[in-house]
C-alpha cells in the first residue's frame, strides 16, 4: 500500500469517526444521563478506535464496531464508579419549561423520563434498537450479549415503558369532567 492511499484511507477512516461522533453522543447520554460523562465516553471512544484502526476488518461493520468500543467504555466507567454510585446523583427528566407544557415536548419529556427510570440493561437495548436502529444481532454483538437477551430486555423495556406512560396518562374523568345531563320532562 502506498503512502498516498494510506492517507486517503487515514482520511476517510477519521471523516466517518467525525460522523458518528453525534450518533455516539445520543446513545451515551442515554446510558450516563450526564453530558460530561458522555463527551467522555465519546472522546474515550473515538481515541481506542483511532488507536485501534487495523482491527477493523469490515469498513460496512465501523457503526457496530464503534458501538462496541462505547459500550466498552462505559461498562468500563461502571465498573470503576459502582461504589460511588449514589441514587440521589441520578438525573431524572424533571425540567418542566414553558415549552414542554404544550402537547409534544410534554410527551418527549415524559418519554425521557420513562426511558431515565428503566434498567440500565434494558435502556441500553432500547436505546440501541428503537433510537439508533441497530438489528438484535448488531446489539448483540455490541453488548456481548446472546440475541435471545436483546430481545427479552427490549421486550422488558418496551413493556415497562408502556406501563410507564399509561400510568402517567390521564384517565378519562382527570381529562374533562363532564356532567351526566337528564333531561327535563
Amino acid at each position: 500500500m502506498n503512502l498516498l492511499t494510506l492517507l486517503c484511507h487515514s482520511r476517510e477512516f477519521r471523516s466517518q469517526l467525525e460522523s458518528s461522533r453525534d450518533r455516539l453522543y445520543r446513545l451515551a447520554y442515554a446510558w450516563s444521563h450526564d453530558p460530561h460523562l458522555s463527551d467522555d465516553l465519546v472522546q474515550e471512544t473515538l481515541a481506542k478506535a483511532l488507536k485501534n484502526s487495523g482491527q477493523l476488518r469490515d469498513p460496512k461493520a465501523m457503526n457496530t464496531w464503534l458501538f462496541s468500543i462505547l459500550a466498552n467504555c462505559w461498562r468500563d466507567h461502571f465498573r470503576r464508579s459502582r461504589a460511588t454510585v449514589d441514587v440521589d446523583d441520578i438525573v431524572y427528566f424533571h425540567d418542566v419549561t414553558p415549552e414542554h407544557e404544550h402537547g409534544q415536548h410534554e410527551v418527549v419529556t415524559r418519554v425521557r423520563q420513562a426511558v431515565a427510570e428503566l434498567p440500565l440493561a434494558q435502556r441500553q437495548v432500547l436505546t440501541l434498537v428503537d433510537l439508533e436502529g441497530f438489528s438484535y444481532i448488531e446489539v448483540a454483538q455490541i453488548l456481548e450479549i446472546p440475541i435471545g437477551t436483546v430481545m427479552s430486555r427490549l421486550s422488558r423495556a418496551r413493556r415497562a415503558l408502556k406501563q410507564y406512560l399509561l400510568d402517567l396518562a390521564p384517565s378519562e374523568t382527570e381529562q374533562a369532567p363532564r356532567a351526566k345531563l337528564r333531561s327535563v320532562p
